[in-house]
């Protein structure tokens, strides 16, 4: 079957829009063309520095043939009626229309349209332009004479060539005719910028990847990925170092180079007394270089060599030894700025930077960074005992917590805030817990990202994150849709997962309210609705640890649940109880009887919230259903009482016989009025005894 081949080839693509602008690509084709009735086999996109590339295998050459039959009105029907059939299905008379006979309806007019399935390169023709006029780049330009025309066509940098081919791999494929604003389609590409610029003929896919090889260019993302890492191992592992793998800049480097040459620099071992961080930030931000570790020091930790690896995009004549030294050159004097910051704040003490914060706001409507220190500070000294770590411990660290933004080397790398200032608090003699905590009060920073577990740097996060959410939930700028610009989300799920590591027990709307007064705001106008944002995000936490959201739901309704330890364990014990037979039984069970009361409740317009009368009970398995609820509600709420969940589900299990026997020989709506209401409370009853651990009405059916 026939395949496409399409290259877009221009300017250099910013390596951090390639990984999706070639989805993207993939996505929209592919789409277009199962949109129209075109299947395939499969397809690959694929980006280098100057092009984007897709091959669709498997095509058809045409489309089907498509015969439909539409029915229109019946014989005899007015005019205005004929006349809409006859354009709505392009006839040009009734005479090209066929009347059906149906025994029921009559006799009625039907259009047979049938419509030839069109040449797939015709389809290419019109989806390829349209898709490159409105393609979905992050940033885009115009250039050229055309630019001035208004709806030119934008493209992220100026759009030189393009390649687009279909046919089958036994015969020669034709070029899709089309072209966009004077770029012509044709089969011919070019190779690496400086190693293959001559002109390049391809015809087809399997061409095409060893044409570019033989001009220098790695089509594969991920196979350039492959070669940087393999090749930067073998020349650390040949000087008795390491490779300080990383992924993020790894991907960026293979999206600067279609050629990559992996080369190794060094540096004066002077700079190896700057922290470690700081040298992998400045190589790393400066020169896209990747660091190298070296031998254990003598205290036993790792450190980092005074060599790192850089990528080329070129084949040198002198094996790149003037590249290698054009980025040691740069390499030294961006460490020298490093040492030289480094130097330089280790003279101030964190404390004495404390009334820079005054002139730096952190929010319009929220106030400076000196207020929220403070804010903060009060807070941590509260958490503190809940989350077992000494309440001036955590009033220090979070007092000096934000002290390094106004440090040289924050100023210059912002990545290493927290961090810097750890080092500077180990300087100046701060308690270890207090240096700690100064750089892990920011974490966790994602759901992956480590939780902190000393006690000191719990509380500061937790004072650190709960004065972001109430302070901006208090000026109500609350996260909408998708977007969410002071990362509110992350630091709901924060919270969550430190107070979970951590088992904190405390009350949310409590910490709330103590927040809300550090911003001078009484917490009752959003206390709520902050409430139900966390109950959304550790909803979808949990949800990601296999947990059900309804269960979330269910124990969330229940009046008072802000503890999210306890909610946690109550939905852990509630899906252990509702996967056993007992538990799907009773929900069964419950759930008729919220569905009984519901319907009774609404049509007499009362509550049937009264104890039942024992007098009324009139059957055995009324009396039993009575007995099993009063034994199974005082039990299950003394083990709530005492947080005993699994002994509250074991309590609600003793119900499950009685309910069925209920169920199959008790008539709820009885004739007489005064046995129907008894009735009802008891199944109110048992509504209640459920609730004491959470409400069965928000559980779905099995499996949700």
């Amino acid at each position: 079957m026939p395949d496409l081949l399409l290259e877009l080839f221009s300017e250099e693509i910013p390596a951090r829009m390639q990984r999706r602008a070639a989805e993207d690509l993939r996505k929209l084709v592919t789409d277009a063309l199962v949109e129209r009735g075109f299947l395939y086999e499969g397809a690959k996109a694929f980006a280098t520095p100057r092009r984007l590339a897709l091959h669709v295998a498997g095509l058809p050459a045409r489309g089907q043939d498509v015969r439909e039959e539409r029915k229109g009105p019946r014989v005899g029907a007015p005019e205005g009626a004929v006349q809409g059939f006859l354009k709505s299905a392009g006839l040009a008379s009734l005479d090209e229309a066929k009347i059906v006979s149906d025994p029921k309806k009559g006799e009625f007019y039907v259009a047979v349209i049938e419509r030839p399935g069109r040449e797939t390169i015709d389809v290419l023709a019109e989806i390829i332009p349209a898709i490159v006029k409105s393609f979905p780049w992050p940033k885009s330009m115009r250039w050229g004479a055309a630019s001035r025309e208004p709806g030119s066509l934008r493209w992220v940098r100026p759009l030189h060539s393009i390649v687009a081919s279909f046919g089958p791999e036994t015969e020669t494929p034709e070029l899709v005719p089309f072209a966009i604003e004077g770029v012509e389609v044709g089969f011919t590409t070019r190779g690496h910028r400086f190693l293959a610029p001559q002109a390049i003929e391809v015809r087809r896919f399997a061409d095409y990847l060893p044409a570019l090889e033989r001009a220098f260019v790695v089509l594969d993302a991920d196979r350039r990925k492959d070669i940087i890492l393999h090749d930067a191992r073998d020349l650390a592992f040949a000087r008795g170092l390491d490779l300080v793998e990383d992924e993020g800049l790894l991907e960026e480097v293979a999206g600067l180079v279609e050629w990559p040459v992996t080369l190794m620099g060094a540096f004066d071992e002077r700079f190896l007394t700057i922290p470690p961080e700081v040298i992998r930030a400045t190589i790393r931000a400066n020169q896209k270089c990747f660091v190298l570790r070296g031998a254990p020091g003598p205290d036993g930790r790792e450190r980092l060599a005074n060599a790192f690896i850089l990528v080329s995009n070129l084949v040198a004549s002198d094996g790149g030894a003037a590249i290698v030294a054009g980025n040691e050159r740069v390499v030294r004097a961006r460490l020298s700025d490093a040492a030289f910051f480094w130097e330089t704040d280790r003279k101030t003490r964190l404390e004495d930077r404390l009334p820079k914060l005054e002139s730096i706001v952190f929010h319009e409507k929220l106030g400076t960074q000196a207020k929220r220190v403070a804010r903060i500070a009060a807070l941590a000294r509260a958490l503190a005992p809940v989350v077992g770590a000494d309440p001036a411990l955590a009033a220090r660290a979070a007092r000096l917590a934000k002290a390094d933004l106004v440090t040289e080397m924050v100023g210059e790398f912002p990545e290493l805030q927290g961090l810097m200032g750890r080092y500077y608090a180990a300087e100046q003699g701060e308690d270890p817990a207090v240096a700690a905590a100064i750089e892990e009060h920011y974490k966790p920073l994602g759901p992956t990202d480590r939780v902190p577990s000393e006690p000191v740097s719990v509380a500061v996060a937790l004072a650190d994150k709960l004065d972001t959410l109430v302070g901006f939930w208090a000026i109500d700028e609350k996260p909408t849709g998708s977007k969410d610009p002071y990362a509110l989300r992350r630091a709901a799920l924060g919270v969550i997962r430190l107070v979970l590591a951590s088992e904190a027990r405390l009350s949310l709307r409590a910490q709330i309210a103590a927040a809300a007064s550090g911003h001078g705001r009484d917490a009752g106008a959003f206390a709520d609705d902050l409430l139900a944002f966390f109950a959304d995000r550790l909803k979808v936490y949990l949800r990601d640890q296999g947990a059900r959201h309804d269960l979330i739901d269910a124990v969330f309704a229940l009046p008072g649940q802000d503890d999210l330890l306890m909610v946690v364990r109550r939905v852990e014990a509630l899906g252990r109880f509702l996967d056993t037979e007992d538990g799907k039984n009773l929900l069964a069970g419950s759930r008729r009887a919220a569905n009984i009361l519901r319907i009774e409740e609404k049509k007499d317009g009362r509550a049937y919230d009264a104890a039942p009368d024992r007098a009324l009970l009139t059957l055995p398995e009324e009396t039993a259903l009575a007995e099993a609820l009063r034994n199974a509600s005082a039990e299950a709420g003394r083990a709530v009482a005492t947080e005993d969940f699994e002994g509250a589900m074991r309590a609600l299990s003793s119900l499950r016989a009685p309910v069925d026997a209920f169920f199959d020989k008790v008539t709820v709506n009885a004739d007489e009025p005064a046995l129907r209401a008894n009735r009802l409370a008891l199944l109110n009853a048992l509504r209640a005894a459920t609730r004491e651990v959470a409400d069965f009405s928000r559980i779905g059916g099995e499996g949700r």
